[in-house]
């Protein structure tokens, strides 16, 4: 999540308030210097690297790193016919990024001229995440897209009796969660398997997470396209949330959950229609 995404304070559907009217476009742009170094690799090959890189925020969009022209493999790069324009930022140019004879087509973009009111991007170029290989922040590697500074996972236990039901059937009921709350998203309950009463199969879908690791999924059997990938798990997680490995979660999207006798809502997120992915960012 980001400070620009969901319910974040500068997202589409913010879940505080303020206490001032926030005078702006209904998009945002925020620029901000990392004091992270970073690296992007192609074939073993670094084609950036740099301790002076920002991150770009972006209304309903993840964060994108942006490198100082200095600090990219330029040599590396050829000019695409491929032009894109962005109402807030202005009309990008895209590179071929060419490393032993391996293309990677549109590998790049800039902003030579970006317009008024947009921040300072000239001079700098930004990479699509999934097209490198490797992308590594000081000397870890990171996956799925870049880390937001402003992001936070608390996992606390919890004695609150969580109450899982689909179409009124009973699937999962606990007094012995742990809750994760994340920024920007609904509060996740990861059960103990042993308290899930549903039967249940496993998934070949597999997601994953920047900050969790790599989610395996499972199905409710018997509750046809609802129960699909309606669970999912982190068996072998990040260090920081190494507390939820091996339970389970259920999408508050897609069942009715009980807290302590009060009905949670199902919360809208990108999630609502089953296992999503943001996708790549847009220049």
């Amino acid at each position: 999540m980001s400070l620009t995404i969901g319910t974040a304070p500068f997202g589409r559907t913010p879940a505080g308030t303020f206490n001032a009217r926030i005078e702006g476009p209904a998009h945002i742009l925020y620029f901000e210097a990392t004091p992270r170094r970073v690296r992007a690799i192609v074939d073993g090959v670094t084609v950036a690297d740099s301790t002076h890189a920002s991150l770009m925020h972006e209304t309903g969009l993840l964060p994108v790193y942006y490198f100082p022209r200095e600090d990219v493999r330029t040599d590396l790069l050829c000019p695409s016919d491929h032009r894109t324009h962005c109402p807030f930022k202005g009309d990008a140019t895209h590179w071929t990024l060419v490393v032993d004879g391996r293309r990677v087509e549109d590998a790049a973009w800039e902003y030579p001229e970006p317009i008024e009111g947009a921040p300072a991007i000239a001079d700098h170029l930004a990479f699509y995440w999934g097209k490198l290989d490797h992308w590594l922040e000081e000397d870890e590697e990171v996956f799925g897209h870049a880390r937001d500074p402003y992001h936070r996972i608390d996992v606390v236990p919890s004695s609150r009796r969580v109450v899982v039901r689909l179409d009124g059937e009973v699937l999962a009921e606990s007094t012995r969660a742990l809750a994760l709350f994340e920024s920007g998203l609904p509060t996740r309950w990861y059960l103990p398997r042993e308290d899930v009463r549903a039967s249940v199969v496993p998934s070949d879908t597999r997601t994953r997470c920047t900050y969790k690791g790599i989610a395996s999924y499972l199905s409710v059997e018997g509750a046809g396209e609802a129960g699909e990938d309606l669970i999912w798990s982190y068996p072998d997680p990040e260090r920081a949330v190494a507390d939820i490995a091996g339970r389970v979660a259920f999408f508050n999207e897609r069942v009715d959950l009980e807290v302590d006798g009060e009905a949670e809502g199902r919360p809208e997120t990108q999630w609502s229609a089953g296992v999503a992915s943001t996708g790549p960012p847009r220049p």
